[in-house]
């Protein structure tokens, strides 16, 4: 039988040098719920800041979005619970808006439709079901102007130029006068940002150590989860956080029929989490051909939400 994609994914990462692992498969049902749990941490600062700066800053961010019609078009778009807030403020302006969520899982779509529906009844709301590599060519000749909104710090699980690729793809859809809204994370006290990554209660490791059970669990593997522990370092000069798995001794793994060896102390690269400075987004507006760029934020300038003009 062909293998999956998860499959093929954990077996070539866990024999590439360094051993990685892919951010995508942290969440299973387990992995999803543990994730609700760091949203809520006192450490994990990101959900709280974009969410005021969205109650706060609407009105503002309103006023550099002078036309009656759009199509909003989110861009994995989970459950749209941050996303209300901001299409609330669209209608209290008198605009007129169909929301279109865009999202690789049909459940969730399920949820935010249901969502959408009970909190703003008079939206329409069309989901998009599919990776959102694909699905964006269906909104391309879509006539009516468009906010694709890219919010919740996404943008930092890109490394390096990967970033400005995604947001050069993202550009693609674009026509003259459409915008392009991105949640970002900003560089600040390196201690804040290693905190929120590395949590006194211990459920970010959980989160991490999740994906070596679901590893035994879907593809036959003998991980012990125990002779791992987790790390999280932040490079204040290159924005990059990046979590690992470090095996706590020499051992040997069996992964759908395959043998992994790991040496004592190997790190298994988990997820990068990119922190950016305004400077650093302006530079990202001016490769990918922007017109302009202007940043909302929170009181203490630890997240913008940042909108981009074709």
């Amino acid at each position: 039988m062909k293998p999956t994609a998860f499959e093929k994914d954990v077996v070539e990462g866990l024999n590439a040098s360094p051993k990685k692992l892919f951010s995508k498969y942290f969440y299973d049902e387990k992995g999803s719920a543990l994730f609700q749990q760091i949203m809520q941490l006192p450490e994990y600062y990101l959900p709280a800041c974009e969410t005021a700066i969205l109650k706060q800053k609407s009105s503002e961010l309103l006023k550099e979005l002078p036309l009656a019609n759009y199509e909003v078009v989110e861009l994995g778009a989970g459950d749209g619970t941050k996303t209300a807030l901001f299409l609330e403020a669209l209608i209290r302006a008198g605009k007129t808006i169909r929301y279109l969520p865009l999202d690789i899982s049909p459940d969730i779509l399920e949820f935010n439709r249901d969502f959408m529906k009970q909190r703003i009844p008079e939206l329409a709301v069309e989901p998009i079901p599919g990776d959102y590599f694909h699905t964006l060519e269906s909104i391309k000749t879509r006539k009516t102007p468009k906010i694709i909104l890219f919010l919740g710090s996404n943008i930092g699980n890109f490394e390096g130029e990967k970033a400005l690729e995604f947001i050069s793809f993202v550009k693609k859809y674009l026509n003259e006068g459409d915008h392009f809204l991105l949640g970002v994370d900003l560089k600040k006290n390196p201690r804040t940002i290693l905190a929120a990554y590395d949590d006194a209660a211990g459920i970010t490791k959980q989160f991490n150590l999740n994906l070596l059970d679901r590893i035994n669990r879907e593809l036959g593997a003998n991980f012990t989860p125990a002779n791992f522990d987790h790390y999280a370092s932040y490079n204040p000069v290159s924005g990059a956080t990046t979590s690992y798995l470090i095996s706590k001794q020499a051992q040997q793994v069996r992964v759908a029929g395959h043998t992994i060896d790991f040496k004592a102390f190997e790190p298994i690269h988990m997820e990068v989490s990119q922190k950016y400075s305004l400077d650093d987004l302006e530079n990202i507006r001016e490769n990918a051909g922007f017109r302009s760029v202007q940043h909302f934020t929170d009181s203490r300038d630890y997240f913008s939400i940042s909108l981009f003009v074709v």
